[in-house]
């Protein structure tokens, strides 16, 4: 065990959790304000329900010993056999490895809060995301960082970008469809309460990742400090691409360039411990181009997932995915990519990809219509008029 990798996670695990209330606040702040308080409640609500399940059985789940490379078994219910000694092949106490991986799962519920925003009950929001947790994450973290049957192919993830991003980003878009259209999306337009409170969010997010991304090297080494690097180098150089296509129609919003960043954050996430500087480059402006066509997409189907989490974190996952299959490089890890000759790689990544993509999707949209049937997802129009802070909190963000 090393007091240096111990305390270096510990730090890490505090920043991802800041994560989460940044989620709130990014996205609160591009909501109306009758709906303010419920877009940051449920990103507290994600953390107190994920932080209770994954201790209860979910971490069992994801990193339990092996069934048929598919799920993980009841080893490691409410953290039976997990003590303060190292946990195996890291030399970090396996309680801080539970906890780091706690709030992965956390923010990836987060995240999902984009498809349901002003209209959907914290009840049945609620129930969604405890079976989301069990049916949909915990799956993927065992498929790719568990042992299971993807890493089996060869496929790697190092920080979420499959686990996190592609599940998240494809889950919000079966749950927006299922839900539907907000009152009146169709007939005005509707915009932002408050600008500053998203940029503030956005802060928050580009800081924790380096917990996210660093800390998933798991010690305070090279590794680790490579991944830094590289994630504040794709998100701005993404950022930057936004910012020039808002220059090209016009003004360079602040918004848009905010989102350019997270959608580079997104990006590299799964290749941060697997490229350079130079690799870090191309996907920020890959991420910078492909996620703003998504969202151009978005805007033009008239689909209501109007806070992006399907074009910024899902498409921005997709890229960063299969980008490590191109420019991974030995110098960073020893995994090398398509550009060195390696075609291998690059096969699993799409592999990986592909079957996220589709299971993310299918399985989010039925847990959705379950829901939907039994409880009902949606407010009544009533409630969705006098905006959630009141019908679901009976409280306002401002008086």
């Amino acid at each position: 065990m090393d007091s240096g990798d111990t305390a270096w996670i510990l730090a890490s695990t505090a920043l991802v959790m800041l994560m989460t209330p940044g989620v709130g606040l990014f996205y609160s702040g591009m909501v109306r304000r009758k709906n303010a308080v419920n877009m940051i409640a449920l990103s507290f609500v994600s953390l107190i329900f994920v932080s209770v399940l994954w201790v209860a059985y979910a971490y069992s789940l994801a990193f339990g010993n092996d069934v048929s490379g598919v799920i993980g078994d009841a080893s490691y219910v409410f953290l039976n056999g997990v003590g303060l000694e190292d946990a195996e092949g890291l030399t970090i106490p396996h309680l801080v490895f539970v906890i780091y991986q706690m709030m992965f799962a956390v923010i990836t519920v987060a995240i999902l809060t984009s498809a349901i925003s002003e209209r959907v009950k914290l009840s049945s929001f609620i129930v969604f995301s405890i079976l989301w947790l069990t049916f949909v994450y915990a799956p993927f973290a065992h498929w790719l960082w568990g042992g299971g049957w993807l890493a089996k192919l060869g496929a790697v993830d190092f920080a979420g970008g499959i686990v996190v991003h592609i599940s998240s980003g494809f889950a919000a878009l079966a749950l927006a469809l299922v839900v539907g259209k907000r009152g009146g999306f169709d007939e005005y337009s509707i915009e932002p309460h408050n600008v500053p409170m998203t940029l503030l969010g956005a802060a928050l997010l580009w800081f924790g990742w380096f917990g996210f991304n660093g800390g998933s090297a798991l010690a305070a080494n090279g590794l680790a400090a490579n991944a830094v690097v590289v994630t504040n180098t794709s998100a701005a150089i993404a950022a930057i691409v936004w910012m020039i296509v808002g220059w090209i129609k016009g003004k360079p919003g602040s918004l848009g360039i905010v989102s350019g960043a997270i959608a580079g954050l997104a990006a590299i996430t799964p290749a941060a411990g697997f490229v350079d500087v130079k690799g870090a480059f191309v996907i920020g402006i890959g991420a910078g181009i492909l996620c703003y066509l998504a969202m151009d997409f978005r805007i033009r189907r008239r689909i209501d997932e109007s806070l992006d989490a399907w074009a910024i974190h899902g498409i921005g996952g997709v890229w960063g995915s299969l980008a490590v299959g191109i420019f991974a490089v030995p110098q960073v890890n020893y995994y090398t990519g398509l550009l060195l000759g390696n075609a291998e790689l690059l096969r699993a990544q799409v592999i990986a990809v592909i079957a996220t993509v589709a299971y993310a999707f299918v399985v989010s949209l039925v847990l959705a219509k379950i829901v939907d049937i039994v409880m009902g997802l949606r407010v009544t129009a009533e409630e969705e008029y006098v905006g959630l802070d009141i019908s679901q909190h009976e409280e306002v963000a401002y008086t």
